[in-house]
Formats: C-alpha cells, sequence, structure tokens
C-alpha cells in the first residue's frame, strides 16, 4: 500500500507557517504550535498583545532604535510565538505539559526557558536561529530540540521562501 499523506512532523510544520501568516511583525514572521498525541492544543505567533496597536500600524521599535536581530528582545510591542502559544494555553486552560513544539523558528534563550518550565518533551522547528546559549539550555534541561530537514518539513509558502 502506497501512503502519500502528509508524514507528521510535515503535517504540523505546514500548519505552523500558516500560523505565521497572522504575524504584525514587520521582521520576521513567525508562529508556533503545541501539539500532544497528534492534537493541536494551541497556536501562536508574533506579535502585539491583544488590543495593542502592533508594528503594522505603529513602525517597529526595534528598526527605529537600531536593535539588530538577536539582541535586547524586551525592546520590542510584539510577543514571540511560542509566549503567545503558552498564552493562549493558559488563557483557555488547556495544560501543555508534556507537549511537542513546531516553530518555524528555533525558539530564542527567553523562549526556551519558558518551554523549559512548561515541561515541553520536544521542539521541531524549520529555521535557525543564532542563539546558542537556547540551545545549551534545551540540552542541559534535556528537551529534544531538532531541525526538520526541508524534505521533513515541506513547507509551503514560507516567509522565507514564498515561491515555494
Amino acid at each position: 500500500m502506497n501512503d502519500d499523506r502528509l508524514s507528521w512532523p510535515q503535517y504540523f510544520m505546514r500548519i505552523t507557517f500558516m500560523v505565521a501568516e497572522r504575524c504584525t511583525c514587520l521582521r520576521r514572521k513567525v508562529g508556533a504550535i503545541a501539539v500532544k498525541d497528534k492534537r493541536i492544543l494551541a497556536t501562536g505567533y508574533n506579535g502585539a498583545p491583544s488590543g495593542m496597536l502592533h508594528c503594522l500600524e505603529t513602525g517597529c521599535l526595534r528598526e527605529q532604535m537600531g536593535v539588530p536581530s538577536g539582541e535586547r528582545h524586551e525592546i520590542c510591542r510584539g510577543l514571540h510565538a511560542e509566549q503567545n502559544v503558552i498564552v493562549q494555553a493558559a488563557v483557555h486552560g488547556i495544560g501543555i505539559h508534556g507537549a511537542d513544539f513546531y516553530c518555524t523558528t528555533q525558539p530564542c534563550l527567553i523562549c526556551a526557558k519558558l518551554l523549559i518550565n512548561c515541561g515541553v518533551r520536544n521542539i521541531y522547528y524549520a529555521q535557525g536561529y543564532a542563539d546558542p546559549l537556547s540551545q545549551n539550555m534545551l540540552t542541559e534541561a534535556g528537551v529534544n530540540f531538532e531541525l526538520l530537514e526541508p524534505g521533513d518539513a515541506v513547507v509551503v509558502n514560507s516567509p522565507s521562501n514564498p515561491a515555494r
């Protein structure tokens, strides 16, 4: 029997990139989802808190201040996609302990620490991010994290590769 269906990692990563399309960040479109027992628990994308003006309306504070990517995360109107997944799960009373996370981009140090404390088992991401301390902490905490190879992720219309 020939099974041409998407693998579970392909399925969830494609959904994660779709979630990223709601992003309001001018610098980077990032999406994340929490999955447990092959069920999506919560989704998130990077953007300003609910009801607040976002960068599409106000401009990018980090660009205006000349803050390089990967530095001074606190200087930003937005929350990261992973943070929004955690918030959405909490607001709706959904436990994410033991969940797997799919992220379009490798989590930064701040998000890695939050995910460690949430008891996340695995983190799968499609694009790397230069944050070795994040990787070190995830390894120390015993959280599996891995880059899905392009053949595994099979991302359609990704922000970094819109032609696919």
